[in-house]
């Protein structure tokens, strides 16, 4: 048992399967304090506080604080979140680890002892990012992907092999196993922890490098996704500094008509909480309709808390959480002790009771309809009836202006117009990896289509929107056909948004084997894949013999990982991608993922859209989206009878009795049995050995974080900014995919350039999120995003921009990439801001936007306002985050880019201890206060110290 100042007189013990168990009652507090009011998810963080009291970090003045909540108030008081574990996936894995490894150097650099450089909580890394659909559509797939995969990535696996062997607390689920999401659900999460070295039982909690580390609140373990910056400090044992959130409570009442999937819930909930405004709230369900979700819905509504931007969205624990821990191979021991625990500690759903909740939102079960999203965002639900109609109106932002018939416009090739609804562009451009890269400008998402005017339309007799029609003849595999605009060319069930759900899963194999036997096949554009969340699915596929099913329609298992919804979808083949690109073709995906920003699922298709499992076999029968479910026919049966999608769709009770039949509780067992031993060629592959890493001055993927180079022993003064220039001036909804590296790397971009310069062909590049790793490639690649508006280099698109500077370096005015604009700049000694609009950062959670940020010489991102992820990387990395005053903008006060920047007051209040709430920015004849947007205390210490990192390594270094 543990010493603690226990203040509260909270410490007890529980004793449950034959173990005395220490905890930190909540109830001791009830009679001072009415802590059974709060809601789950802060009765879990008062326990996190009560139990970490005296730390260093919590204090009984933020017990107290979070005891006495007041549910209306906006968030102000800071307390410090102390997780229980962390789980990565390996694009934001590797880079963990990489700084990791250079810390340990950096320690042995300032006289400290390496080994002290180690995970003091769990941490877990699943691999499951990095698979790529090249091959799909025959038997082969799975193993001719799972090759490639190898191929390209060896050398990262060798050194994520090598961090699993040094780090004692630090584990790696093998490549071909499963998404982190599903895996973290269905084997690593514990519902209540228990610390073996302090005899404690505690509830389950955890932040991950991947923003959908939400899906797991499905299970009641409170978590959510932060960067790698935060994560890897939590790992280190920091606590998470937070302001104790408003939290909306998400009432559920109903159940769900025949015919409605959870999917069609998700994008229910997502449409109606991103209408109410949750961003940086906590989401919590409650009422009678919880009791009639299945834990793989609530799952699948976890998963999307970051589409309607709430910090986490979570369902207290209940007889389900039990059902499912137990079907899922968990011992017994522990489900007498999570029920037991939350019991004790008042954990347990009632749903007859309401909690108070800062705000409450109610939805009626029965209500919900067959729904798709798009074309380029999660929230943008349609019901499926509509869906060809709203796909028509769409599609007239999407194709040329000759198509549509109106006049061109004298927009530069390649730059799309602005986007006709203000503040609603959310593109999170483009994750694709093709190892071949430099696609055509044709191939570029958004080339020469659109306009930011009206443009004639025709219309047919009901008056919806048309266009003249654009087929273009093609020939593939012996086969004619014709392609056009709307037409679906990429089918993919994907992503762990969906695949941890039966229901969804085993509706899909049923639609295609109703399809099947009538004679139905998908269209021969279509590029279908099947991707599951974990082995278990394909279990249970093909115990049901729906995988036949499936494959007959060509949905092949194709990886165990993230592809299509990251981008991952790879190439299309190469006479479709020829038809589409020649032609201008605005075609379609449609995927069961959670995410389908404009660039982001495969540089040849313009509109995406979110849709059921069993939704995306359909589309992929009617081989478009200018299709009408209910009147038009998917297709013809062997007799020649038009078939409709209500002959294919089962009914609610096939389904259930199909996922019956299937799923049982050993295949999890079997499964996860020995999930981190990994195939043959994840063990044969030549790892290095030693505590210390040897790194390989050649290496491309792997290279020691500069972070500590030439780092003193303790913090330098902070200095105000002083003669800055401005690197990039941008919009509104700028997202994390906009500002950090990812999908392919062009030839002719900074990063290409310097991988051919170092002997690495074009064919070999991979992608930018395989070599998150070399800071050299990602610092070429931040604000390179293909779908980048610089408005400082109008009418450009891409990592662009105007050097300011008359001193030779470049030429004065002139535009360039904005890697040798900065480098040119820090040369001369010249701090860089950027400007910003609305929810800057939003999008993934991804470390290097921050990263990459910081060692382009960003001093100071100036935005009208952040999303919670990316503000906090900034911080964590030392770059200083300021609010424009609110109701201005770059805009309304005339700022061009071109201006000098000073910020004035900060140096002083940081040197003494003290936060500033603003500082004085003034550009060129220009003055603003702007809003100081560090936070807390602690991110203050942590842009003292010039980011979380050096903060966490000086720590370490004193107390060693």
């Amino acid at each position: 048992m543990t010493d603690h100042p226990n203040s509260f007189g909270a410490k007890d013990t529980l004793s449950v399967g034959g173990r005395d168990l220490e905890i930190f009652r909540l109830d001791a507090l009830q009679s001072k304090y009415d802590v059974a009011r709060l809601p789950y998810s802060l009765k879990i963080l008062l326990e996190n506080l009560l139990r970490t009291e005296g730390n260093g970090s919590v204090t009984k003045e933020q017990i107290e604080a979070l005891a006495t909540w007041d549910a209306k108030a906006e968030p102000s008081e800071e307390i410090a979140y102390t997780p229980a574990r962390v789980v990565l996936q390996d694009f934001t894995g590797v880079p963990a680890v990489v700084d990791l490894a250079a810390m340990r150097d950096a320690m042995a650099d300032l006289g400290g002892d390496p080994s002290k450089i180690e995970p003091l909580v769990p941490a877990e890394l699943v691999i499951d990012h990095s698979v790529q659909v090249d091959a799909f559509g025959n038997p082969q797939a799975f193993a001719t992907n799972a090759a490639k995969e190898f191929e390209r990535n060896e050398e990262r696996y060798q050194f994520l092999r090598w961090g699993q062997n040094a780090f004692d607390s630090f584990k790696v689920v093998p490549p071909d196993t499963g998404i982190v999401h599903q895996v973290n659900l269905e084997y690593l999460s514990r519902a209540v922890f228990v610390n073996d070295k302090t005899g404690q039982a505690y509830p389950d909690t955890l932040v991950g490098t991947d923003s959908h580390t939400t899906m797991v609140n499905g299970l009641g373990v409170l978590g959510w996704g932060v960067g790698g910056i935060e994560a890897e400090a939590a790992m280190l044992g920091q606590p998470i500094p937070m302001l104790i959130p408003n939290v909306v409570g998400f009432k559920l009442t109903g159940e769900l008509p025949e015919g409605a999937t959870a999917t069609d819930l998700v994008l229910t909930v997502t449409e109606l909480l991103r209408q109410t405004g949750v961003v940086g709230k906590f989401v919590e369900f409650f009422g009678e309709g919880v009791t009639r979700l299945p834990l793989a819905d609530r799952a699948t509504i976890g998963n999307m808390s970051p589409e309607f931007g709430s910090t986490c969205a979570i369902f207290p624990i209940d007889e389900e959480t039990i059902r499912y821990l137990a079907f899922t191979g968990r011992p017994k021991e522990q489900l007498e002790l999570v029920e037991a625990y939350a019991k004790t500690q008042g954990l347990w759903h009632d749903p007859e009771e309401e909690p108070t909740f800062s705000q409450i939102v109610e939805l009626d079960l029965s209500t919900v309809v067959p729904s798709i999203a798009g074309p380029k965002r999660p929230q943008d639900r349609v019901a499926l009836s509509e869906a060809k109609t709203e796909f028509r109106e769409a599609l007239v932002n999407y194709v040329s202006t000759e198509d549509a018939g109106g006049a061109g416009d004298d927009r530069k090739p390649g730059v799309p117009p602005a986007d006709t609804k203000k503040g609603s562009y959310e593109d999170e451009g483009s994750a694709m990896s093709f190892p071949s890269s430099d696609p055509p400008a044709s191939q570029v998402p958004g080339n020469g289509h659109g306009a930011d005017h009206d443009e004639p339309r025709e219309h047919d007799h009901s008056g919806v929107a048309t266009r003249a029609s654009t087929k273009t003849a093609v020939t593939m595999d012996g086969q004619e056909f014709e392609l056009d605009h709307g037409h679906v060319v990429i089918a993919a069930i994907t992503s762990c948004t969906n695949t941890s759900n039966p229901s969804v899963m085993v509706a899909a194999g049923l639609v295609a084997r109703k399809a099947r036997e009538l004679g139905l096949d998908r269209k021969p554009w279509v590029k279908t894949s099947l991707a599951p969340g974990s082995m278990v699915v394909t279990d249970y596929l093909e115990r049901a013999g729906l995988n036949e099913d499936l494959d007959a329609l060509g949905f092949n298992l194709v990886g165990y990982g993230c592809t299509t919804c990251i981008g991952n979808s790879g190439p299309l083949p190469d006479e479709i991608s020829k038809a589409v690109n020649d032609a201008d073709l605005a075609v379609t995906s449609v995927l069961s993922g959670n995410r389908n920003f404009e660039g982001r699922i495969n540089p040849d298709v313009k509109m995406n859209y979110l849709a059921s499992p069993p939704l995306v076999v359909a589309y992929a029968l009617a081989g478009t989206m200018d299709f009408d479910f209910e009147s038009d026919p998917i297709g013809q049966s062997s007799d020649g009878k038009d078939v409709y999608l209500k002959d294919v769709w089962p009914t609610s009770r096939e389904v259930a009795d199909t996922v019956q039949e299937c799923l049982q509780s050993d295949m999890f067992r079997k499964s996860y049995a020995q999930v981190f031993d990994g195939d043959e060629n994840w063990q044969n592959l030549d790892v290095p050995t030693g505590d210390r890493y040897a790194w390989d001055e050649s290496s491309t993927y792997v290279q020691k974080a500069p972070y500590f180079d030439g780092m003193p022993a303790e913090p330098t003064a902070v200095e105000d900014i002083q003669g800055a220039r401005v690197l990039a001036k941008l919009g509104d909804s700028v997202t994390t995919d906009h500002i950090s590296p990812a999908g392919a790397i062009k030839r002719t971009a900074p990063a290409g350039k310097y991988l051919e310069g170092r002997g690495v062909k074009p064919a070999d590049f991979n992608s930018y999120g395989s070599r998150r790793g070399s800071h050299d490639v990602m610092i070429r690649g931040t604000f390179a995003n293909i779908r980048l508006r610089n408005q400082l280099a109008p009418g450009t698109e891409g990592g662009v921009t105007r050097y300011l500077l008359d001193d030779g370096k470049l030429p004065q005015g002139e535009e360039t990439s904005i890697f040798e604009a900065s480098q040119a700049y820090q040369e001369a000694g010249v701090p860089l801001v950027v400007l910003g609009g609305k929810e800057y950062g939003s999008g993934s959670s991804r470390d290097w936007a921050a990263k990459g940020t910081n060692l382009l010489g960003v001093r100071a991102v100036i935005a009208e306002s952040f999303e919670r992820i990316h503000r906090s990387n900034l911080v964590g990395m030392g770059v200083l985050p300021l609010q424009f005053p609110e109701g201005e903008s770059a805009e309304s006060l005339g700022l061009t880019g071109e201006e000098t920047f000073t910020v004035d007051g900060l140096a002083d209040a940081l040197n003494a201890g003290e936060l500033p709430k603003t500082v004085k920015v003034t550009a060129g004849d220009v003055s603003f206060d702007a809003r100081v947007r560090i936070d807390t205390p602690k991110e203050a210490d942590y842009y003292r110290h010039g980011g979380i990192l050096r903060y966490v390594l000086r720590s370490l270094v004193a107390a060693n």
